[in-house]
């Protein structure tokens, strides 16, 4: 059955067709959750920060751990900066409860925003 009324899609009331207009839309700047190295902080803290506010499985939270052990900072995720941010504010929180000075960043990803590749 064919709709006489003018009222489809793309069409105006009176049956005259109408542009719609295109948006162009741009992916959200990611940023990186830094987790970084201190000297007080129980690397069996680290872990399950890892597992519980960023979901990593115990192996990959172990191998981020020492990475932030041995290179001073580790990658915890990539996330849109709302995400980020609220990470970085949920696991400070958690370790200064816990009497841990743990530190976090959220800094962009490399070539985020940039037109780099």
């Amino acid at each position: 059955m064919t709709r006489r009324d003018g009222g489809g899609e793309g069409r105006t009331p009176d049956g005259q067709t109408q542009t719609l207009e295109r948006t162009a839309t741009t992916r959200p700047r990611l940023y990186r959750v830094l987790l970084l190295n201190d000297d007080y902080t129980p690397m069996e803290f680290v872990v399950m920060v890892l597992e519980r506010y960023f979901r990593k499985a115990e192996g990959e939270a172990q191998l981020i751990m020492l990475a932030v052990h041995h290179k001073g900072q580790g990658v915890a995720g990539v996330y849109t900066r709302d995400v980020a941010e609220t990470k970085v504010a949920q696991v400070t929180a958690h370790a200064r409860r816990e009497g841990h000075p743990l530190r976090l960043l959220a800094e962009p990803e490399a070539g985020e925003g940039r037109g780099e590749t």
